[in-house]
């Protein structure tokens, strides 16, 4: 995977052509760039994203942004009861006791 200022490419290897193909994650919009060594597709990855967020720029329009903290999460309500419970005991909201808990799992700072 490739990031770039915050956005992710990921890659594949046309084969037949020679040439390595990439697109952008977590847009809606797409976002592709290609190129036939390392280099050269690190440099397309790096303008296309480069290019896409000036083509937002010169629209007025805010460019997708590939993650927004924010998701929804479906579970049982007899479950969901339960850890609004447990977040008020320790005197946190649930937004933030969930997420203390999903950044212990994935050791994540911050």
């Amino acid at each position: 995977m490739m990031t770039y200022k915050g956005y992710h490419g990921t890659v594949s290897f046309d084969d037949k052509s020679e040439i390595f193909h990439g697109e952008v994650t977590d847009l809606r919009d797409v976002v592709t760039f290609q190129g036939r060594s390392v280099d050269e597709l690190k440099s397309a990855f790096q303008e296309s994203i480069d290019d896409y967020l000036d083509f937002c720029s010169e629209r007025g329009e805010d460019p997708d942004k590939p993650f927004s903290g924010n998701f929804v999460l479906r579970i049982d309500p007899q479950l969901h009861r339960k850890l609004v419970a447990l977040s008020r005991e320790e005197g946190e909201s649930l937004n933030r006791w969930v997420e203390s808990r999903l950044r212990r799992l994935t050791q994540l700072d911050g």
